[in-house]
């Protein structure tokens, strides 16, 4: 995956405008999420050598050095910027010498600036690429937000996963994809889900059809993209099938190398499926808190013996 030069400056919260020919912005990508800043690399003083696959970062030291440099040595002092670097951003609102300028117009490389500090641009940049770059798959559910719990109700198609939803929506609780959930992961290990661009706020119910969240529950009936806890199977019930019990056993589901809880629902006539999945947010929620819930009853239920050791409580 990499994001186009071009495709930085549409993000309002970087403050970007390009100071070199355009044609460079939609010629050069950024592979990366990590950045540089440049800093003694200039001096030639330290033998470290610059990330030409990173976007190089100037602040007011670098170009204050570069302006107190003859215009000789700063043509000498810039080839430190091999022609593979995919932009060079200059802070503060800073004016870069000409000798720069010149440079990154006959090696190809974008320069750009931005009236925020180094400090506040980097920490922006680095999560908008984050977040674009991120590791990406499609997954066939729907994600609610239950109580800041992100559950991801999946399912085979016709069992109800919608239907579930709009139940939890009209008690109070958010949308945020049906039917295709665009998972990303964030480093290192967490998972967010969105609904795609073109489907935003819809939800699709058999006998009623495609309907708009936002528009028939209002704007706090929504949100556009959420943390994932945990998975919510629903499956047809079986009188045979080995369901969970006592809830001792914590089964997980991997989703781009992430283990998430999941639980599986059977689902049957007069059976309420969002009050089910309502409770085991709920009780998700009381698990990350270090709450052991249903433990304890069984640790009363069981005697304790030197084979068969009390269950440990779950620690935050």
């Amino acid at each position: 995956m990499a994001v186009k030069i071009k495709e930085l400056l549409k993000e309002k919260t970087l403050g970007l405008r390009s100071l070199t020919s355009e044609a460079l912005l939609s010629l050069k990508a950024v592979k990366t999420p990590r950045i540089q800043k440049t800093g003694l690399l200039l001096t030639g003083l330290i033998k470290e050598l610059l990330h030409a696959e990173r976007i190089q970062i100037l602040g007011a030291a670098e170009i204050r050095y570069l302006n107190s440099l003859g215009e000789r040595k700063k043509r000498e002092t810039l080839k430190v910027f091999p022609r593979t670097v995919p932009a060079i951003v200059i802070t503060r609102g800073l004016r870069p010498p000409k000798e720069l300028l010149g440079f990154a117009e006959k090696e190809g490389i974008p320069v750009l600036t931005t009236h925020l500090t180094s400090s506040v641009f980097i920490e922006r940049l680095i999560k908008f690429l984050e977040e674009r770059l991120a590791p990406t798959t499609l997954v066939h559910g729907v994600l609610v937000d239950i109580l800041g719990i992100g559950v991801l109700i999946t399912g085979k198609s016709g069992i109800g996963k919608s239907e579930c939803a709009l139940d939890l929506i009209s008690r109070g609780y958010r949308l945020v994809a049906d039917d295709a959930v665009i998972v990303k992961k964030i480093y290192p290990s967490t998972l967010f889900g969105m609904a795609s661009d073109k489907i935003p706020y819809h939800i699709e119910v058999r006998g009623i059809g495609i309907m708009n969240v936002k528009d028939i529950f209002g704007i706090t009936a929504i949100r556009e993209k959420k943390q994932m806890d945990m998975v919510v199977e629903l499956v047809s019930w079986d009188p045979k099938g080995d369901y969970e019990r006592l809830g001792l056993e914590e089964k997980t589901c991997e989703i781009l190398g992430v283990e998430l809880p999941h639980l599986k629902v059977p689902v049957s006539p007069g059976r309420s499926v969002a009050t089910i999945v309502e409770v085991a947010a709920r009780n998700q929620l009381l698990k990350i808190m270090g709450y052991p819930t249903g433990r304890e009853l069984v640790e009363d239920l069981i005697p304790v013996s030197p084979k068969k050791p009390r269950l440990k409580k779950v620690k935050g």
